[in-house]
């Protein structure tokens, strides 16, 4: 059969860049055709993701399954199909006084996509991952077949198809429980930390915290190694908000957003212009600790102020490396990535060093362990196989391993620990390239 629809395909980090079938239905009836005539394909979102994961020989994007079900403002579940936004669900619930239990640094995921890397926010330690508050979901499978999972129906698949990549089949909808909340603003505290040992203990004296999150200037050395910014915060009561914020405490002002509008060309982002940008992020804060209130979109999504930010990085794109080290070993492990990546040269804009909390052991498919988390985008160059190498061997060494979701160049025996989602019809490249399919 010749299929149509072939076109060029990446995710956010516009690398790899591929020539596939990609093709958006909102009839369950014309999905099943889908499903049923191509030998192998993989469910798409929102294209948020990194690397080559949702990536396939046949894409199916969820686009155009964009509708909202039903919304229980009383009980706070929200039901929707699987291609919306959680920036459309923002708009809806939180000038009804509800949020999202579980957030990644970006509001333009889908909710598919959500459930199939189970995401992960700031507030890991505390509220676990998106799985958590995932009431029930529909999926189509490789026969075709619709089939709702829950905890207590057709578990084994949910179970499953919880950060298992879209290996499971093509969620078509979801019912999601809701956080209630008072105001659309977070109670921040963001303290300068001189080094790793400060930001640990940071860290540790936070954890009481819902949100804990700290970007680190990856490209120092010596006695600074490990120089950051932590921000913790907590959704702000009402009567805690500057009188001027009381009235329409649920509701933000719209914002300019600007766009990035060309992809930059490849000199500008170097080992120098990282330096500065780093050095000035740092000291933009020139005093010790501020509290402070502010909105959640700039707490939860601050790249999601400029659109397009991924062509900062040029149009040979970027990588986001991911990993999770168990939290014994945390703070010896850091240390020597930082030092590897200083001394590589291949500076980060975004470092971001989270703690991650217990895991659900239903959820055996997700990212997370107990243990510190680092997130780091580097641009595509000759060097950059290289310094991954030296940070596969890192995390490999104390037991360590990478998300998925960010994944394109690190080796197998760190991305191959998905279970129960080995099915011929459902394969991504990702899956082909580390050969666990």
């Amino acid at each position: 059969m010749k299929h149509e629809f072939i076109q060029k395909v990446t995710n956010w980090s516009n690398f790899p860049v591929v020539e596939k079938e990609m093709k958006s239905e909102d009839s369950v009836n014309k999905i099943r055709e889908f499903i049923l005539t191509r030998n192998e394909l993989i469910a798409r979102g929102n294209g948020r993701c990194y690397g080559d994961a949702s990536l396939g020989e046949h894409i199916f994007s969820a686009k155009r399954l964009n509708k909202f079900i039903s919304f229980d403002r009383l009980n706070g579940i929200i039901e929707c199909e699987s291609g919306v936004l959680l920036s459309d669900i923002l708009e809806i619930i939180v000038p009804q006084g509800y949020f999202l239990y579980v957030t990644p640094g970006t509001k333009f995921i889908s909710v598919g996509g959500a459930i199939a890397s189970d995401v992960h926010g700031k507030n890991h330690h505390a509220e676990g991952c998106f799985s958590e508050y995932v009431i029930e979901f529909d999926i189509i499978n490789e026969r075709g077949d619709v089939l709702k999972c829950s905890r207590d129906g057709n578990a084994e698949l949910f179970w499953a198809t919880i950060g298992g990549m879209g290996l499971t089949g093509i969620i078509l909808s979801a019912k999601i429980k809701l956080k209630n909340i008072e105001t659309a603003y977070i109670r921040q505290e963001s303290i300068k930390a001189e080094n790793l040992d400060e930001v640990f203990r940071l860290f540790e004296e936070s954890e009481d915290w819902t949100y804990n999150v700290a970007w680190i200037d990856c490209l120092q050395k010596g006695k600074n190694v490990g120089r950051s910014l932590l921000m913790r915060g907590e959704h702000a009561l009402k009567a805690e908000l500057p009188a001027k914020l009381q009235n329409n405490a649920l509701r933000l002002k719209k914002k300019f957003s600007p766009m990035v509008p060309f992809h930059f060309p490849g000199f500008i982002l170097n080992a120098f212009t990282v330096k500065i940008f780093n050095l000035l992020y740092y000291n933009k804060q020139q005093s010790k600790e501020v509290k402070n209130f502010i909105d959640y979109e700039k707490f939860f999504y601050p790249l999601d102020a400029v659109q397009d930010w991924n062509k900062i990085y040029g149009k040979k794109g970027f990588i986001q490396y991911q990993m999770v080290i168990p939290k014994e070993n945390g703070k010896e492990s850091m240390r020597k990535i930082l030092e590897t990546i200083a001394a590589s040269g291949n500076g980060s804009f975004l470092a971001v060093l989270k703690l991650f909390g217990k895991n659900n052991p239903m959820a055996y498919n997700s990212f997370p362990f107990e243990g510190y988390t680092l997130a780091l985008d580097f641009k595509i160059n000759s060097k950059l196989p290289q310094l991954v190498n030296q940070l596969d061997d890192i995390v490999e060494a104390y037991g360590g391993r990478i998300y998925l979701s960010k994944d394109s160049m690190s080796r197998p025996s760190l991305t191959n620990y998905l279970q129960n989602v080995r099915n011929p019809k459902f394969v991504s490249l990702q899956q082909k390239r580390i050969g666990n399919y």
